[in-house]
């Protein structure tokens, strides 16, 4: 597995409770220019449109090779799930509060490219502080742990 882009503010903002691997529809250009490493899903959301998902605000860069003259870095492109997965998704995005997060994508063992869509909750500001506490409270005991070893 190859990691292309991550969302990494994803954790932070949002309390992810489930996780689901899903393809994407791209050109060719695309693809060629995820294997030089030229993708970021970092401001990326994903929507519902006509019963299908879509990947919005992704930005891949122009390919150098290409010869493809209509170039646009952040068109929506559309997410392949199974019909189970997608009727999921969507029940419960519709929930308060709930929403669907792209978090990484990466190429498979196959060589395909896919992305991994957490669904989770939004967290509140006191959340988010909470969380940075107990990080830096384990980080300050394994500091005085091994301080006592010595």
């Amino acid at each position: 597995m190859q990691t292309i882009a991550t969302n990494k503010k994803a954790n932070h903002n949002y309390l992810i409770e489930e996780k689901f691997e899903a393809g994407l529809v791209l050109t060719g250009a695309e693809v060629k220019s995820l294997r030089v490493n030229n993708g970021s899903i970092k401001e990326s959301y994903i929507m519902e449109k006509g019963g299908q998902l879509w990947l919005t605000n992704c930005h891949i860069k122009k390919y150098s090779s290409s010869i493809e003259k209509k170039n646009n870095p952040t068109r929506e492109k559309k997410i392949l799930v199974n019909k189970k997965e997608l009727n999921k998704i969507t029940g419960s995005s519709k929930k308060e509060g709930m929403s669907v997060i792209p978090l990484l994508l990466y190429f498979n063992d196959k060589g395909l490219v896919k992305l991994t869509i957490g669904l989770g909750k939004g967290k509140k500001k006191y959340d988010k502080r909470l969380a940075i506490k107990s990080r830096e409270w384990a980080i300050n005991k394994q500091r005085i742990e091994k301080n006592k070893e010595i």
